[in-house]
């Protein structure tokens, strides 16, 4: 009897973001477009673009990620996507949400960022004049 099931993990810096062990099919993004994975392709290694991964479970269920870039491996009937961040949706209308709600999070860090740097640049200026005025 041959496998028809796949173990996939989406992983981010730090943690597993995503593990299943009931996946049937994969599309991902590389920059030569997508392709799909099934549990009985061949060993690969690819270069993951920013994108969509769509998968199948074994009841049917389409789920979705929007991922950044990485690197897929595929080796046996095991997938391993190592990526800088990811989302997870089970429609692309909740996908959307989600990663609208992260950049607007992720723009009000970097104005924070930014203002912090802003203010510790004003700082050392400050100390180097009081420093050649001595």
């Amino acid at each position: 009897m041959t496998q028809t099931v796949m173990t996939m993990k989406i992983l981010i810096p730090f943690q597993v973001f995503e593990e299943r062990t009931d996946v049937t099919n994969i599309v991902a993004e590389t920059s030569a477009g997508s392709f799909g994975i099934l549990p009985r392709r061949l060993d690969c290694v690819a270069s993951i673009v920013p994108g969509i991964l769509i998968y199948e479970t074994v009841g049917g269920q389409e789920k979705y990620a929007a991922l950044d870039e990485g690197v897929l491996v595929k080796t046996g009937y095991e997938v391993f996507l190592s990526v800088r961040r990811a989302n997870k949706g089970d429609s692309l209308e909740a996908l959307q949400r989600s990663v609208e709600e992260e950049f607007l999070d992720m723009d009000e860090s970097e104005k924070s960022v930014r203002r912090v740097l802003a203010r510790l640049e004003t700082g050392i200026i400050r100390k180097f004049v009081t420093l050649s005025n001595e």
